[in-house]
């Protein structure tokens, strides 16, 4: 795995902007992990995907995550830093597909051997109607075998499938990163999901943008191409920003363009 370079953050976004959440995820990584096709990232589980995500915002960012929340009770804005390494989690061994891991659960009387869900899977229930049938469809797809006192059954029991959603959590807790807030106007306590895809896509979009200003700029400026640009590091890029800035000859309207 590799930081996204300037040039990634682009390719990214431009894929990315047109793509579902799912899909944006792969893309992130599929520009990073070269050596893996876009089978092999969706075979990943939600969690080995989402430990790769955390890894490769801390190599292209770096290890502190700043962002902000709403209280639920009195929508006071609240702003937190995070320690990724506190965070992130990594799986030993190399990036074999989620398929190949397989694990039991028995609750009565039902014996199952399962594997957990990964993004193909998240992208097959995204569209059902509620939670009951995505939880249904998710079991179909997971559930590699099904047995009830030593018998195959072809069909689970609701609350089969809702206990066996709630030990899916158990066997991969890197997938579900949750976060403790507590409101100082209010003293309202509660819990949210840090998904780390929509964070670091968040970022990736509001860089992009930044980016092509730059280079809408300097372009402008000095004539040079694209690429030429984009791989300056940024402090070299804000210098030359900086320099055609300060010349008198600058039109007005482009120092106002260049501060923002």
């Amino acid at each position: 795995m590799r930081p996204l370079a300037a040039s990634d953050i682009l390719k990214v976004w431009e894929h990315g902007e047109e793509q579902t959440a799912i899909d944006r995820a792969l893309t992130m990584l599929a520009v990073a992990c070269p050596e893996l096709n876009h089978a092999g990232l969706a075979a990943l589980s939600i969690g080995q995907r989402d430990a790769r995500l955390f890894e490769l915002r801390e190599l292209t960012f770096g290890p502190q995550l700043d962002g902000f929340t709403a209280c639920p009770r009195c929508q006071e804005r609240l702003e937190f830093a995070l320690d990724l390494a506190a965070l992130r989690f990594r799986h030993p061994g190399s990036p074999a597909p989620a398929e190949s891991e397989e694990f039991a659960f028995e609750t009565d009387g039902y014996a199952l051997r399962f594997r957990l869900p990964d993004s193909r899977d998240l992208a097959a229930v995204g569209i059902c109607e509620d939670i009951a049938a995505a939880r249904r469809l998710l079991a179909e797809r997971c559930v590699l075998q099904a047995s009830r006192n030593g018998d195959a059954v072809a069909e689970l029991p609701d609350q089969t499938i809702v206990e066996l959603a709630e030990h899916l959590g158990n066997c991969a807790p890197e997938a579900e990163v949750m976060l403790d807030f507590a409101c100082p106007s209010c003293g309202h306590e509660w819990q949210a999901l840090f998904d780390i895809a929509a964070f670091f896509w968040a970022e990736i979009s509001a860089l992009a943008r930044r980016l092509l200003r730059e280079v809408h700029l300097l372009a402008s400026a000095y004539g040079w191409r694209e690429a030429d640009i984009l791989v300056m590091s940024p402090r070299r890029r804000q210098a030359y920003i900086e320099l055609y800035m300060s010349r008198a000859d600058s039109p007005p309207e482009r120092r106002l363009a260049l501060k923002r």
